[in-house]
């Protein structure tokens, strides 16, 4: 026992000093972890099967251990919690880093795979934006699986992995909303039944699918990831998909897109207004990162609240899609 409390008795003098910068550059921290490494880390350390499965060092526990003690410490204190590595101190569970987060990744993969199932059941073979739909469901499935594997452990490559993933659910729900409004997805011809695509299709295709790879290339050669232009990247991408779909809402008086090839420009859906209410959601729920503040029981932060939330948005939304994909509009647009 007094083996293991010698390298917190290391950094008790220098406790009083609190820095106001980040945890892991405090001297306080960086004291502990090569005390605590010092102490613990020698050849024959051998961390539990689920610190080993999940890829934890020596050193990452000694920061963990260190972490806590210090936020234990600052709580006892009533003063500042700190974050570490850009992260704020999370209990981890079974190896994960932010279990909350993995569950309500999971969860919403589970949305996703549900959702995939409802489109290949309820959405007509023949129709046009079938193929596109479900190839998001599962571009979408792949997102929140890299997620749960990030927040189960942050490491260089689980970051692109769940960065880059996301980027793609992004640029492909643009892409086919883009082929969905401006009715621009291939269609069958009446006479010989081959598929035609129109050059406006190859072109949005083209752009979508190069600007994904630069995007790609871009932050993977870069020698430290760019976090901000990430982040740029993806809101504007977002926001413009979603300025697309508050066009498919707007009511018959500002008739500004023709929703169906076979109806007029005043033809609105009773249930149009959902594609706002999506909007209305998806902003909401983003703003969630806005508000950030140290985790409740260090387990759960305003970005498990905002994976939280869009669990019922993905439900909403593959409620909408199907029910647009019903529509009689279809009907005569199916050529």
């Amino acid at each position: 026992m007094l083996r293991a409390y010698r390298w917190v008795l290391a950094i008790l003098p220098f406790l009083i000093f609190v820095v106001a910068s980040s945890g892991d550059r405090s001297s306080n921290f960086q004291n502990c972890v090569s005390a605590c490494y010092g102490d613990k880390c020698h050849p024959q350390t051998t961390l539990s099967l689920t610190l080993r499965l999940t890829r934890w060092t020596c050193t990452d526990d000694c920061k963990y251990q260190c972490m806590h003690m210090l936020t234990d410490i600052a709580i006892r204190r009533s003063s500042t919690i700190h974050q570490y590595y850009g992260k704020w101190p999370f209990w981890r569970l079974f190896g994960m880093q932010e279990p909350a987060s993995v569950a309500f990744s999971l969860w919403n993969m589970y949305y996703h795979i549900q959702g995939w199932r409802q489109l290949r059941s309820r959405m007509p073979s023949d129709h046009p934006m079938r193929s596109y739909y479900l190839t998001w469901a599962i571009v979408s499935m792949n997102a929140w699986l890299w997620s749960a594997v990030f927040h189960t452990r942050d490491l260089p490559n689980t970051e692109k992995l769940d960065y880059f993933s996301a980027a793609l659910v992004i640029i492909y729900a643009l892409y086919h909303t883009v082929l969905r409004l401006f009715n621009q997805y291939p269609t069958r011809s009446c006479e010989d039944g081959r598929i035609q695509r129109t050059p406006i299709f190859l072109l949005w295709s083209s752009i979508c699918t190069v600007a994904y790879i630069t995007h790609v290339t871009y932050l993977s050669i870069l020698p430290r990831f760019d976090y901000t232009y990430n982040m740029a990247f993806n809101l504007t991408v977002g926001i413009t998909h979603n300025l697309l779909w508050l066009l498919y809402s707007l009511p018959v008086s500002l008739p500004l897109i023709r929703r169906f090839p076979s109806k007029s420009k005043t033809y609105r859906p009773s249930y149009a207004s959902k594609a706002a209410v999506f909007v209305a959601l998806t902003t909401a729920a983003t703003a969630l990162e806005l508000f950030d503040f140290p985790p409740w029981g260090r387990l759960i932060d305003a970005h498990a609240l905002w994976h939280l939330s869009t669990v019922p948005i993905a439900r909403f939304w593959y409620d909408f899609l199907i029910r647009d994909s019903l529509d009689d509009g279809w009907r005569e647009s199916k050529r």
